[in-house]
């Protein structure tokens, strides 16, 4: 594919060779003839100086110096390289295509209703009285309980689990190992010790364009329901815990995990390893950095960072502070030696008259 028409196909403006062949996309540090590059991060700027790609994608005011010994480089001008290099990656590899039909292996309900264009891979479970929209693809294994109701254009890859009566919009994706709607993790402690499951009889409720990564889960009310709004992507091993709601474009990353009754605003951003207590309020445009633990509500469009989770800047002042520490400590003790020093002579002055 000639660069120009990457370039007409992306909305971005040009310069350098129009014609330069691109066969392909790659990172920045990997590139190689042939290949278009971005960079939006940075921490990257001085790669763009090496780089062997043809062409990159770059903002409106990137300067870009270049190796002398290298060929030019082409440059594609973009108000989001990195939203751009993602639309660029989809004119050069497809998924590969699901025909509609049903594998021999698939068992379903004679009560459930599938809808056209339906793709059910090998040992797949369609229970009773499921629905399930347009152009669904279940791949192989993949279980849905009963009463389970779905939209069109579903995704569930291989070892998907629906639970019963769980509610999924529409263009919902789903990774390998994902269980939707299993019991949350409710037990009322007995006067012997024990415990005593207590039912869950809620429900999750998935809306339109959510994707949850490989091996998350989302656990089912207690009573009620479980949501996860409009448009909320959901990393590799997160748990959302029962009757928790989780707002509009909000985005959950790796080992994240909600205890229960947590209420996430629209478009937060819940980084890798965060914690979140239960019966808290985390509010819209909020972002908690990696590792950090939020035992308290959390106000609207803050960054907040450590245990117990704070505003940012705070917390790097506290870790600055926290560097000294060692030597601070070092301090104290000598005065104190010297304190005590002090006073003994003191003391030897006042016995001695």
């Amino acid at each position: 594919m000639k660069l120009k028409e990457i370039a007409e196909r992306l909305g971005c403006s040009l310069e350098g060779d129009a014609d330069v062949d691109i066969l392909g996309v790659a990172g920045i540090e990997r590139a190689q003839p042939g290949q278009i590059t971005f960079v939006s991060n940075p921490r990257y700027r001085h790669a763009i100086r090496s780089t062997r790609a043809s062409a990159a994608l770059l903002t409106k005011n990137f300067a870009v110096e270049r190796d002398p010994a290298l060929p030019s480089l082409a440059v594609l001008r973009s108000a989001d390289p990195q939203l751009d290099f993602a639309r660029a990656i989809e004119l050069f590899h497809q998924p590969p295509p699901y025909p509609p039909g049903i594998h021999p292996t698939a068992v379903i309900a004679s009560t459930a209703r599938i809808g056209a264009g339906a793709h059910i891979g090998p040992y797949c479970f369609v229970d009773e009285n499921v629905e399930i929209g347009r152009n669904a693809v279940l791949h192989s294994f993949v279980t849905l309980y009963r009463d389970a109701k779905i939209g069109d254009d579903f995704f569930a890859h291989a070892h998907v689990v629906v639970r019963e009566a769980c509610r999924i919009g529409h263009r919902v994706l789903l990774q390998n190992g994902v269980v939707i709607g299993a019991d949350g993790f409710g037990f009322a402690k007995l006067p012997d010790g024990g415990w005593r499951k207590t039912l869950q009889a809620g429900i999750v409720v998935l809306n339109d364009d959510v994707e949850v990564q490989a091996n998350s889960c989302v656990d089912r009310a207690t009573i009620g329901e479980t949501r996860v709004e409009r448009g909320v992507k959901i990393d590799d091993l997160v748990l959302v815990g029962h009757s928790s709601t989780i707002g509009e474009n909000s985005v959950l990353c790796g080992q994240s995990g909600l205890a229960g009754t947590t209420t996430i605003g629209n478009r937060c951003i819940l980084a890798g390893q965060v914690g979140v207590a239960g019966h808290l309020t985390i509010g819209d445009g909020a972002t908690i950095t990696a590792q950090s633990g939020v035992p308290n509500d959390v106000p609207a469009a803050v960054l907040y960072s450590g245990y117990p989770a704070i505003d940012n800047k705070q917390w790097l002042q506290n870790m600055a502070a926290l560097n000294h520490l060692p030597k601070l400590l070092k301090t104290v003790r000598r005065l104190e030696e010297e304190i005590a020093k002090l006073g003994a002579d003191n003391a030897a002055q006042s016995s001695g008259r």
